[in-house]
């Protein structure tokens, strides 16, 4: 669900781009004074897993479309909001400047549409309550559930948030009404996979470490746990690197919902830009660029299908040591910009501190 930016006005644009920089200077703020000593291995961790998870579209049956994990609500159980607005908003960052994933003037919308609303509205409006009605001795099933149905609210108002600010752009091509019921069914598809699999690697992380969760549904938010991590960071770790080099081999070949959905309406997978200032934007997208579509730049030019080519005819899984590398290089740089970012603001809260100063 990258907006490219020819989907969007530059007043749109850059309205979201202000909204969700207010939204990551609260959240900065805020990790700066979180007291858990191993927020910034996890987040980093974290931040080149979701980047690496991302790589892999799953197939929607009798579609023709597919999808991929937001990742914002994982990250919001797993490190709390504010936290976790940081490190989607690192993932997403990186994904448009060196992957081409998602515009420029876009990526404010982007941030918000998958950040922004999981973070501060699925998570302490719909997980967070449902959780704590459910009590204490909740069923591991019935916690399962309520995960897949904040995840699903929370892709289905990222859905609804792309459909509007393309309304806003003023969009002839994409009207309301059809592309309303295209985006919605697809992404509540592909919502109801990714809380499956959120789900999962939520029991996963309770299931080595419960500490982290002790005080979840007491509190409203991550407990302190006494030790720190290293096993479960380690793990993490791991699984992101196999995620990005070997996994990301099995990713399906079918637009993601966004583009499916375009289209179905329009023809074409792709608007073409009408305004200067998206042409200037792309042709400055296109010089920082390292992967576009994660692979290297020569192979998508030598290996790119043909009009005519049906992409289910392309070999699956795709054993390709290009893309295996730029998902590594990707979750790596990922990791390095979540950790710097983490770091810095919490070297600021020591200084605060050493200083007397309030964090």
């Amino acid at each position: 669900m990258h907006m490219a930016d020819a989907l969007l006005s530059p007043a749109v644009g850059i309205a979201f781009w202000t909204a969700t920089g207010t939204a990551l200077a609260i959240s900065s703020r805020k990790v700066r004074s979180d007291p858990r000593d191993y927020l910034v291995p996890l987040m980093g961790v974290l931040g080149a897993f979701v980047f690496a998870a991302m790589m892999i579209n799953f197939t929607i049956p009798g579609t023709g479309s597919s999808g991929h994990i937001g990742g914002g609500l994982l990250l919001s159980i797993l490190l709390g909001p504010y936290a976790a607005f940081v490190v989607i908003a690192s993932v997403l960052t990186v994904q448009a400047l060196f992957f081409a994933d998602g515009g420029l003037l876009a990526l404010g919308a982007n941030i918000f549409n998958l950040g922004v609303l999981p973070c501060f509205i699925g998570l302490p409006l719909i997980y967070r309550p449902l959780l704590k009605r459910a009590g204490v001795l909740a069923s591991k099933r019935r916690m399962a559930a309520i995960t897949v149905l904040a995840t699903v609210v929370s892709l289905q108002l990222g859905s609804l948030g792309v459909v509007t600010q393309t309304q806003f752009s003023g969009i002839s091509s994409l009207p309301l009404s059809t592309f309303l019921l295209l985006m919605q069914p697809i992404h509540l598809a592909i919502g109801l996979v990714e809380g499956l699999a959120t789900a999962a690697l939520i029991h996963f992380v309770r299931e080595a470490r419960p500490d982290l969760f002790v005080d979840e549904r007491a509190a409203g938010g991550p407990s302190l746990s006494s030790t720190f991590p290293a096993k479960l960071i380690a793990g993490l770790g791991v699984l992101a690197l196999f995620t990005a080099g070997v996994f990301s081999w099995f990713a399906s070949s079918q637009p993601d919902g966004l583009e499916w959905s375009i289209a179905r309406v329009t023809g074409s997978a792709e608007l073409a830009a009408k305004e200067s200032v998206h042409t200037r934007l792309e042709e400055f997208q296109k010089s920082l660029t390292i992967f576009p579509d994660y692979k290297f730049s020569s192979d998508v030019k030598e290996t790119a299908p043909e009009p005519e080519k049906s992409a289910t005819s392309e070999a699956w899984p795709a054993v390709d040591a290009g893309t295996s590398l730029a998902g590594v290089i990707g979750g790596l740089a990922t990791l390095s910009l979540v950790t710097l970012v983490a770091y810095l603001l919490r070297r600021r809260r020591k200084v605060d501190v050493d200083a007397g100063t309030p964090g």
